[in-house]
């Protein structure tokens, strides 16, 4: 079987990396925070190009502090898109504000910057683009109609890891920058984690508050915070995980343009291509078709696994049924989430298995049109 993604064959080539730095971790018993984690911090902002990171728990943690550092709150409204992972949205919910959801672009998938201005009102007070399967949205524009309302941007870059628009890192763009560690990402910690880059020093500061029971000093609480700072071993292993990232991306793009090649004549949607000035670093490598179903059952019997990155959009989802959208509100999300099919993807995919996973695609395809 072609697994979806192979840990573990990523931590067969950093072992003798990993295990070494855990143990030390662990011997010198800084085991939330500590060197390790703000190492890892100033790291980073580097690889970001931006002047400050805050290491958190999770990439949902991220993503609300980041919201609350913005001042956002109860009566306010954050604009996003119904097509991504609901902790986009949850994020925004644990504000106490309201989702506001915009459709996606057709051919990137990420946030349509024609559909955005129609959505803004009084109470918008960020606006929240998602940089999906690792490629960037469309940051100019998104970028221009903030400004001309008063409105920042959040960037869920949680997928976008090294991504790039027009030479800037994800997360370097907005007001801050929210990234997830999850064990599947192109970064992925060996448990949870994330982190918000920042170069606004007020944003930082309250962040860094805020991760830490509000705590401007030991056991003085400023503000109503929460627990949601990093352990000191998940620092150590995204040290030296950054480290490899870069080549671990050139690898993915070597692997997304054998899929391109491999499936360009065939009667397959392949994913989001890469749009100009972009730098796309395929988290996702997701093809579209109709009949998905079929496609998806044919690959699993031919040894390929798939995944489904989302098959039901937000506005979509009964948690989230309290906000009033209903099926037709968003086609283009609601048409991709009924198509989309992602294929084996990660670093150490050989060429070999990409061949015989489009193989399996184009018969398949070959089988769905003679019935």
């Amino acid at each position: 079987m072609i697994p979806l993604l192979d840990l573990k064959a990523q931590y067969a080539s950093i072992r003798a990396e990993i295990e070494p730095a855990v143990l030390q971790v662990l011997a010198s018993t800084q085991y939330v925070l500590g060197e390790e984690v703000a190492a890892f911090e100033r790291e980073f902002a580097g690889y970001c190009g931006t002047a400050d990171a805050i290491a958190v728990n999770t990439g949902t943690s991220a993503l609300h502090l980041a919201l609350l550092a913005a001042g956002i709150g109860p009566g306010d409204e954050v604009i996003t898109v119904p097509f991504t992972f609901v902790a986009t949205v949850s994020a925004i919910c644990y504000t106490g504000a309201t989702p506001v959801f915009v459709d996606v672009d057709p051919v990137t998938l990420t946030m349509d910057p024609e559909k955005l201005e129609a959505a803004i009102t009084t109470r918008t007070k960020a606006i929240m683009p998602v940089h999906l399967y690792g490629q960037m949205a469309d940051m100019d524009a998104i970028s221009d109609i903030a400004r001309r309302h008063g409105v920042p941007v959040i960037e869920d870059a949680c997928q976008a890891h090294g991504a790039e628009f027009r030479g800037r890192r994800a997360g370097s763009i907005g007001i801050s920058g929210c990234f997830s560690f999850y064990p599947g990402k192109n970064l992925g910690a060996c448990g949870e984690g994330g982190i918000v880059v920042t170069n606004d020093p007020r944003h930082a500061k309250k962040i860094r508050m805020l991760r830490d029971w509000g705590q401007s000093r030991r056991y003085h609480h400023d503000v109503k915070g929460f627990n949601y700072r990093m352990d000191g071993v998940q620092g150590a292993i995204l040290r030296i995980k950054l480290r490899h990232l870069d080549a671990w991306t050139d690898a993915r793009r070597r692997n997304a343009a054998l899929y391109d090649q491999l499936l360009a004549e065939s009667d397959i949607a392949v994913p989001p291509t890469e749009a100009v000035g972009r730098r796309h670093v395929y988290h996702v490598y997701a093809i579209r078709r109709p009949s998905r179903e079929f496609l998806r059952a044919r690959l699993d019997d031919a040894g390929v696994s798939t995944g489904l990155h989302y098959p039901v959009p937000v506005h979509l989802q009964l948690a989230h049924a309290d906000l009033g959208y209903a099926r037709g509100d968003f086609p283009v999300s609601e048409t991709a989430a009924a198509e989309v099919l992602s294929l084996p993807m990660y670093p150490e995919l050989t060429s070999e298995q990409i061949i015989q996973v489009v193989d399996a695609v184009h018969a398949a395809v070959r089988e769905d049109a003679d019935a």
